[in-house]
């Protein structure tokens, strides 16, 4: 038996919050951080374009022919306005969610990488926040992009354009934490795409381009049940400078989403790798 097994199952007798965290989630971060600068980073950059495309195409393309929407509270705004606060917010979503499976999936199945962590001093708290913290940071980098084209086209109607920052921030986190835990229980490339055929009805569905109220109330209320249907509204409003209370709905949400998948995920490695 190995010293890093006896350590292990040492830690893991002793039980406590010593047997899930070591307090040095930096280090998985630091390492994705250099995995990603040395072999993938052009991966990475084009998903930044991707929402400026469509912004382009249906925003400013068809935008011309469309002309103005109603936002939540009934103003007119122009229809480029109307969606580009919903594909910031998908943004953030795909940059967080594509980092936190497909990756997660390649160094779990294939580089074996988790293992070799959680043989160290290491808990799965670390594990999940590195590679949580990593998603975020992508999810949040598409995010800051889009919102400086946003500005530069002057598609900010609102004074509160800037705290969309912190708002996608968040809406990356509650996406990054629940992904890791999903992926985790994924085993082939055929299951992994079950992700995108998700993923492809919500970024259609949330409100993205149509207001809500085009739907039947039935399939509304549907949508209000998606996670970036509430990413979506929580951006549009601090975009168009439209403040409700809703907001605050919108941002528990994704709080107890964050939570929720960080509990899920650690006890998912928990369970895969030391138990």
């Amino acid at each position: 038996m190995t010293a890093a097994t006896t350590y292990r199952k040492a830690t893991r007798a002793s039980g406590g919050v010593r047997a899930l965290y070591a307090g040095n989630a930096r280090a998985v971060l630091g390492r994705g951080l250099l995995a990603t600068r040395s072999t993938n980073w052009w991966i990475v950059l084009t998903g930044v374009f991707e929402p400026i495309f469509y912004l382009l195409s249906l925003g400013l393309g068809l935008g011309g022919l469309i002309g103005t929407v109603q936002d939540s509270s009934g103003n007119d705004i122009p229809y480029a306005a109307f969606i580009a606060p919903a594909l910031l917010a998908v943004s953030a979503m795909n940059g967080a969610i594509y980092d936190s499976t497909w990756n997660v999936f390649f160094k779990m199945h294939f580089a074996k990488l988790y293992q070799g962590m959680l043989a160290t001093r290491l808990g799965p708290l670390d594990v999940a926040l590195g590679e949580i913290s990593l998603a975020l940071l992508r999810g949040a980098a598409y995010g800051v992009t889009f919102l400086v084209v946003m500005q530069a086209l002057g598609l900010n109607l609102g004074w509160t354009a800037f705290l969309a920052l912190p708002a996608i921030v968040i809406i990356a986190f509650g996406f990054a934490s629940l992904g890791m835990g999903v992926t985790s229980y994924l085993k082939t490339f055929q299951q992994m795409d079950v992700i995108p055929l998700i993923l492809l009805p919500m970024f259609l569905l949330s409100a993205t381009f149509f207001p809500i109220t085009v739907y039947p109330e039935p399939i509304q209320w549907f949508i209000m049940a998606l996670p970036l249907w509430h990413g979506v509204e929580l951006v549009r409003g601090l975009t168009t400078g439209v403040l409700t209370f809703a907001m605050l709905g919108h941002l528990a949400y994704f709080v107890g989403m964050i939570a929720l998948g960080l509990i899920f995920t650690t006890r998912r490695l928990r369970a895969l790798f030391l138990d």
